[in-house]
């Protein structure tokens, strides 16, 4: 029995041991591995190379930075297509050829494409028949300052003409000034890195200056702001409704976020009426006219993931881990193609049901927006009727500025990119005023298409197509698709070439 028992013991023994040894074993991996993770993640941190001030090739600071460059890189991909939106290319006017007729008279007319996002953004401006085709002896419609978001080339030339200038403000202003062409070879990074980050400490650094000035303006220091602060506040750089201010400095069509009176759309349009700005004069109705650009920020300010303190880089570039290492997923894109990581890190239902929770939002916000677009384009039309049988300026003024607010209201909302998502009650408010503007303006027009002697219903115009909705109002899209074509094939090329002999020039520099 004793012999039984000491066996059994021995047994055990060596079985506490093996055990013990694989434990052991076990934590010694697990050390190793947690000390190869600090290695690889301290080294990563240790930069590579002194990026230079304002520093505008995100392959420079990938040298650096290889985890985020990497993850920009993959903003190159366009293959991701949502219910409404994505980053495909899709002619928006082909889908919607109504926004022919409410743009009549604008560039957006001419040419809207979805974005594809920032890998294009310097492409896209460069192709789109809006900016025209600028050659020797033609100029582009449109100033520089339609670069300013485009490129982080733009806080590298604004910063080299404040040197020149030895003024703020005037340095920003010259960058402003002149037609679009003239700094075409300057602008061809795609928007990266230098665009938010310092080039020193990588903190995030606000670089265009309309946005700190719109601040500065109500009081308010941006540069003393929180860090999730700021993971906002580098997007509101660009996606903001702004204007071109040509009063503030002569000569220059001056960046201005019109917030002085407030962030809503009813006191950006209040800003806008006070000082009688309009964008541009409609070809049809001829009513003085408000382009909502993105303002995005704006309707972001009143949803609820802004009233929680989630910024908009919690969502469109979330955090992400490798190797040890927790780094910022530089892939700016829609969350609903990186649900796990973007929503799903806080609420918990299947990524199927979270998606169809934003397409139900849509659907119910473009419902109604699909029917003040209706509404608009009646009104417009209308209106070129009244002005056609002999309708004054005094009796056309009332119903002018209620056709400028409902598309006002329209537009705020169609542009905010997202906005149906963002702050669904919010857009969904400002829609249905514009539902009640538009109806208001369309019976003082009915009242006074009856005075005029027209008594009959203005009919619908045939606007099936894009291509028929540009011939409704006059556009000649043959003579500007041949011009951008001649624009690609004799100035582009010579753009090119100039910066890349820049870039070789800077380098050379050291």
């Amino acid at each position: 029995m004793n012999t039984e028992n000491k066996s059994k013991k021995k047994i055990m023994n060596w079985l506490f041991f093996v055990v013990a040894m694989i434990i052991v074993f076990m934590l010694g991996l697990l050390a190793s591995s947690v000390m190869e993770r600090r290695t690889e993640a301290a080294y990563v941190s240790v930069p590579k190379n002194e990026i230079s001030d304002f520093e505008p090739r995100n392959e420079v600071w990938g040298e650096n930075y290889p985890r985020e460059y990497q993850s920009w890189k993959r903003t190159a991909d366009t293959n991701f297509r949502s219910k409404y939106n994505g980053n495909a290319m899709i002619d928006m006017l082909e889908v919607d050829p109504r926004l022919v007729v409410l743009w009549a008279g604008y560039g957006f007319a001419k040419d809207y494409n979805q974005g594809r996002g920032h890998f294009y953004a310097v492409t896209d401006i460069q192709n789109t028949l809006r900016t025209g085709g600028p050659i020797e002896g033609r100029n582009s419609p449109m100033p520089n300052t339609c670069w300013t978001c485009k490129s982080p080339d733009v806080p590298r030339v604004m910063n080299e003409l404040i040197a020149q200038e030895g003024d703020f403000t005037k340095g920003v202003a010259a960058f402003y000034a002149g037609k679009w062409e003239t700094k075409g070879h300057e602008i061809v990074n795609a928007i990266g890195c230098a665009d938010c980050h310092d080039t020193k400490t990588m903190n995030l650094k606000i670089t265009r200056p309309a946005l700190i000035e719109a601040f500065q303006r109500n009081g308010k220091d941006i540069t003393q702001v929180s860090h999730q602060e700021m993971r906002s506040l580098v997007c509101a750089q660009c996606h903001v409704e702004y204007y071109f201010d040509k009063t503030k400095v002569e000569g220059s069509p001056y960046l201005t976020l019109p917030w002085d009176k407030g962030m809503t759309a009813e006191k950006m349009e209040e800003y806008y009426d006070e000082r009688e700005f309009s964008d541009w004069t409609h070809a049809l109705s001829k009513a003085p006219m408000l382009k909502a650009q993105h303002p995005g920020y704006e309707v972001y300010l009143t949803g609820i993931h802004a009233e929680r303190g989630v910024s908009c880089a919690d969502c469109h570039m979330p955090y992400h881990s490798e190797g040890g290492q927790k780094y910022t997923d530089h892939q700016l894109q829609s969350p609903l193609n990186n649900v796990a990581n973007s929503c799903q890190v806080c609420h918990r239902e299947d990524a199927h049901k979270l998606i169809q929770n934003v397409y139900d939002r849509q659907d119910k916000i473009i419902e109604n927006r699909d029917k003040l677009e209706e509404l608009l384009v009646r009104a417009h039309v209308e209106a070129k009727v009244a002005w056609d049988l002999g309708a004054n300026d005094e009796q056309m003024k009332d119903i002018l500025m209620d056709i400028r607010h409902a598309q006002w209201r329209w537009d705020y909302a169609a542009a905010s990119h997202g906005g149906s998502f963002h702050s669904p009650v919010e857009i969904g408010r400002v829609i249905s005023t514009g539902i009640t503007i538009a109806q208001e303006g369309r019976i003082k027009l009915a009242r006074l298409l009856s005075s005029l002697g027209h008594t009959n219903p203005v009919p619908y115009p045939d606007i099936e197509t894009k291509a028929k909705a540009q011939e409704y109002i006059g556009l000649p899209m043959e003579k500007l698709k041949q011009e951008k074509q001649e624009f690609k094939e004799q100035t582009l090329p010579k753009w090119l070439t100039q910066a890349a002999e820049r870039e070789s020039n800077y380098d050379k520099k050291g």
